[in-house]
This record gives structure tokens, sequence and C-alpha cells, in this order.
């Protein structure tokens, strides 16, 4: 069975330059930002001046018939074909993660080819438009203005609000209405125009870009320019590729320059994971997967020249920088460059000395997107709304699996003092939580959470990781034995019969997803007895296992794909 994915990443570049395809065929509907609002690209091929819309959706119009579609790490590949043509459309994010400058440049690119599919030939036109509701949080939010794009080697335009007032709001279901949005090409004949539009309520003005292109093929470039990207505790930051005064002209024309080598870049990636997956529905899972994990985030660089990555929430409120959202997106960057998991915990670290958090435990978030000045979760003068034992375990193993997967343990040594202090914390309340939020806050608090107490063990013994790291070895040993007692105790008050660990200590005949103990097993410490969960996964499996999953616990059958997956990663 072939993957039939729920959204289709097109363009995928930050939490608000990310246009998808929510359709089987990308000619069936118009396409949208990935909160669910329309974001219209529209793709007509005339063949002997007959159109056929090959992407977006226009009523009354004649359209190209979709015959395939292929998603890979990078990039998503769609076939058409009619009577007289065979038309490739391929959209390619190139988020190379071990190439920051790459990765992180506001260009996208859509490939076009067209070949004869009766053998006679034909005069081919690309016509490309992009609404400027890009640019809005809302269509006909505020007037907006075109500007033509006319460079030697370059053909396109740009659209932006009239009203330019850069990161002043933050929030979960929304745009980006400042900066510009460019729809250009590199093929010499092609020519550019704006479609006009009026919004009779608001009396606002549209202006859409409509770039037209002679011949079989063409390399058509969606790129955005959004000026400052992140509100860094009171500092507007640009983003990682134009840290040095780079115009977002400068990464247009370059990103035309190297499109080949960096597309045979993306190829190598695709190839490159497909042998590490071995399996190809959990490949296609993982090509789908890559570049919406990545295009949550935003690369950026503090003052000091510190790289940022910032993650937003979504449909939840919208926060930034969230610990419980960076732990379990962790893997996919431990193994392609640990140095951003650093830069998901560096606005944690700013954030804890700032003078703004009171507590000894972790905090939750660092802001709410892309306004990072503080936590914005619950009431941060109350501890009944935070997340201690989480957050605390959370840091501790996250800042460990950094400092292993890249063979520096610089960033750990430089926050010892707080990851010292959450360790003590962990060991005070971590073995048995008292009543509290976790990561899965929409279930409520519960007190007694096995799953918490899981974590608290295994931030103990990452600490010990930390020790033996700096040469500390009878720490580590000390850690690593505490750790082992802690666990001993948790099999005892949480083993309900023969293959299951409870929910919660008191509560007997109930169940969950352990996730949080893949870390014995990642980091090889052995702090439970051999098998310990395995004969509760193989349970679950066999009694719980639903049609899109095992639920996370015995409460409700709603479950979560990262812990799914941890959970499975545990099992033989």
């Amino acid at each position: 069975m072939k993957l039939r994915a729920p959204s289709v990443p097109l363009i995928t570049i930050d939490p608000y330059f990310s246009i998808w395809s929510p359709a089987d065929r990308l000619n069936d509907t118009e396409t949208v930002h990935w909160t669910g609002k329309k974001q219209p690209l529209t793709g007509i091929i005339y063949v002997d001046g007959d159109p056929f819309i090959f992407m977006g959706k226009k009523e009354g119009e004649k359209y190209i018939s979709q015959t395939n579609l292929e998603i890979s790490a990078c990039s998503t590949e769609y076939s058409f074909k009619n009577e007289k043509i065979n038309l490739i459309a391929e959209f390619t994010s190139p988020l190379l993660l071990d190439d920051l400058e790459i990765a992180s440049r506001p260009v996208s690119f859509l490939k076009l080819s067209a070949s004869s599919a009766d053998g006679a030939k034909h005069d081919i036109v690309f016509q490309i438009t992009m609404d400027d509701s890009v640019c809005l949080n809302e269509k006909f939010e505020y007037t907006t203005a075109f500007e033509p794009v006319l460079l030697p080697r370059i053909t396109g335009g740009k659209v932006g609000s009239n009203v330019q007032n850069i990161l002043n709001r933050s929030g979960d279901d929304l745009r980006i209405d400042w900066g510009y949005g460019y729809l250009v090409t590199n093929v010499a004949d092609a020519s550019v125009q704006s479609i006009d539009g009026r919004d009779e309520k608001s009396g606002n003005e549209s202006h859409d870009i409509q770039l037209s292109v002679e011949g079989s093929e063409a390399l058509i470039a969606f790129a955005y320019d959004d000026i400052r990207s992140i509100q860094y505790f009171g500092d507007n930051l640009v983003s990682y590729w134009n840290r040095k005064g780079k115009t977002i002209i400068d990464a247009i024309c370059e990103a035309f320059a190297d499109y080949d080598s960096v597309k045979a870049r993306c190829d190598a990636l695709g190839k490159d994971l497909f042998e590490k997956c071995r399996n190809k529905k959990y490949y296609e899972l993982l090509s789908l997967a890559y570049r919406q994990s990545i295009a949550a985030h935003k690369i950026a660089v503090d003052k000091d020249g510190e790289i940022l990555f910032i993650s937003k929430e979504c449909f939840s409120n919208g926060c930034a920088a969230t610990v419980d959202v960076t732990y379990p997106s962790i893997p996919l960057y431990l193994l392609y460059n640990p140095e951003l998991v650093n830069g998901m915990l560096r606005p944690i670290f700013r954030y804890v000395h700032s003078g703004k958090w009171r507590f000894d435990f972790a905090p939750h978030d660092a802001g709410q997107y892309p306004l990072v000045n503080g936590q914005v979760y619950g009431d941060v003068s109350s501890i009944e709304n935070q997340m201690p034992v989480e957050e605390c375990g959370n840091m501790i193993i996250t800042v460990t699996a950094a400092a292993l997967a890249s063979g520096n343990d610089g960033f750990a040594r430089m926050h010892w003092d707080d990851l010292a202090k959450w360790k003590d914390y962990l060991l005070e309340y971590g073995l048995d939580p008292q009543n509290q939020l976790c990561t899965d806050d929409f279930a409520g608090h519960l007190a007694h959470n096995c799953n918490l107490g899981l974590k608290a063990i295994m931030g103990i013994a990452a600490f010990g990781i930390l020790n033996g790291l700096f040469g500390m070895d009878d720490e580590k040993e000390k850690y690593f034995s505490i750790a082992r007692e802690m666990a001993e105790k948790w099999i005892e008050k949480a083993h309900d019969d023969e293959t299951v660990y409870r929910l919660a200590f008191d509560r007997p005949g109930s169940w969950s997803m352990k996730y949080n103990a893949v870390w014995d097993k990642r980091f090889g410490t052995k702090i439970f007895k051999e098998k310990a969960c395995d004969c509760e996964i193989a349970l679950h499996i066999e009694k719980h296992l639903n049609e899109y999953g095992i639920p996370l616990d015995i409460r409700s059958t709603y479950t979560k794909s990262d812990w799914l997956m941890w959970t499975a990663a545990m099992a033989e």
C-alpha cells in the first residue's frame, strides 16, 4: 500500500513560510499554509495555447490528470499526463542539516519539465501565480503592493503588505503579516505581472504575482524575506542565512546558481534515509516527517553568534522553544546535527538566568512564537500548572544525548550548575511525583505518574553519564547506583502483575506506554533489569492495538505518534 499523506509538503522553510497541498492530487484543491488557511499557489500549463491546471483549483477550467506522487526527504514529485504531454512538477526545500547556510535560506524550488506524450512537437508555456496571502495573516487584512524583480538573470516579482509592523504579535493560529514574498525564475523567456483585486468589505487591494515562462522546462523559486525573524529577550534577530548582512536577492541568486549541486545532495540524503530504514513504509513515514519537523523551527543567531533553533507549537498555544516539544523531536537532530539540539535549549538557559524565573526546576518554554522573551505557559507565579519533573528530566536527558551524539561536552559544562540543580530536584521529588502535569498535559494533572518516575530515573542516569564525560568516574557510578536503586523501587511500586506496570502507582489495573524508558536502551545504561519492559510492550501490542496504534494509556483511546515510535524502539 502506497503512502497517502494527510497533507503533502510543497514549501517547507519555517513556521511562517510553509505551504502544503491537503489533497490526494495537487489540482484537487487550493494550497494552504500549514495552519489550514488558504495560501493559493496556482499552476497552469498551456499546451499549444490550451490551458490545463496542474496546481490549485479554478472553477470551470480544464485539468491535467495526476498519475503519481512521490515524497522524499527534501522533495515532492508529482507526475501528470494527458493525450499530448507528460509533466513532472518537483518541489524541493533543501533542508540539509549539515549545511545551515542552505537549510536556513528561505528559498524553495519548483522544477517543471514537460515532454511529448503523442510524439508531436508542442508549444509549452508555464504560468505560476502566488497569492498575496502568503504575506498576510488573513486575505485583505491590509492592502499589498507588487514590485517587479528584473535582474540580468532573474525575472519575477515581490509582494508585501503596506503595513510593515515587524514582529508585532505572537500566537498560535497566526501567519506572518510583515516581510515580502518572492516568485522568480532564471529562465530567459519569462514575464511577470500583478493580478489585482479589491475587497468590497474592507476596501483593501490585493496584488498577486503571476509568472509566465516559455519552454518545456522551468525552474521557479519561491522565497520569503521576513526582515527580522525572532524577538529574543528584547532583541529583534535575523535568521542564520543573513547573519552577515546577505540580502534576499543574494540568497535567491545563490540558490539558483547552486541548485544542481544542492539538489544532488538532497537526493543523496533521501537515498541514505531509505537505506537506513530498510523498509519502504517506514521510509515514507520518515520522509514526510523530515520536512514537517524542521519547518516547525526557525534557525536564527543571537547577539553572540550562537545558533538558535526555535520551535513553534501547533494548535496548543503557540509556545516557542518548548522543552517537552524539544524532547520528542531530538532523535532527528541527534542524527543529523546535534548543535541544533543545543540551539533548542539555549533559550531555556537564557530565560532561567533572566531574573524572571523563580523556581528551582526547569521552565516549560521561553516564549510564544516568534516572541521569545520568557515562559508564557501557565501561571509563572504558581507551581500548579508547571511541569517540574517533566522539564528537569527533559533538560538533563537532552543535554546528555546531544553531548554523546556530538562528542562534545562543552555545552553541558557551560550549564553545569543548572543541570546539577535540576538533578537535585529529581532526587528529591522525581521517583513518586506529586500531582502535576507532564508533557501529555491534555490528559490533565496526575499524581504518582509512573512515566514521570521513569523520566526522573533516566535523568539521574543521564547526569551520571555527564559526570563520566567530565572524567569523574566515581560520581558517574554514584549516580548510576542511585538510579538503579530508584529503578528497583519503581518496579516494586508500579508492578501490577507479571506483565504490566501501572499508569500511576496508586491505580491498580491501569496501564500506559512507558516511552521514557527508551533512554535506558539508547544510553546503554542498564538501569532497569534486563527486558523489564519488553513483556509489557508485547502485551500492549496483543491487547490494546487499535486502528491508529496503541492508546497513550488506559484513560482514553487517543494516542501520540511520537510516543508510539519511542515505545516501538524498545521492542525486540
